[in-house]
């Protein structure tokens, strides 16, 4: 899936007001977190997670692993924040367009 500049600038600016929901640590990334983001997103197709200072990866290295396990997008990773989109097929809640 791929998305153009607009819609990725839309995304960010959703992003802005929501929560982080998910924070990753010092361990290696495990299966049961690569279930979790699944899970959260189908719920909510946008998440904003965080990297702890402790963790081996960076937030855009965290990112891009994450969107290739999930088949999501890395919209984003500044600092040790990162976002991630992917649209739910059955039921979509955000629109794009």
């Amino acid at each position: 899936m791929e998305i153009t500049s607009k819609q990725r600038a839309k995304l960010r600016g959703m992003a802005q007001n929501i929560e982080t929901i998910a924070q990753f640590g010092k361990n290696e990334l495990s299966p049961e977190q690569i279930v979790m983001v699944e899970q959260m997103l189908t719920k909510r197709e946008l998440i904003k997670c965080s990297v702890l200072e402790n963790s081996p990866y960076t937030a855009r290295e965290l990112a891009n692993m994450l969107a290739e396990e999930t088949g999501a997008i890395a919209v984003d990773a500044i600092g040790r924040k990162f976002v991630l989109y992917r649209r739910n097929e059955k039921e979509p809640v955000i629109s794009l367009d």
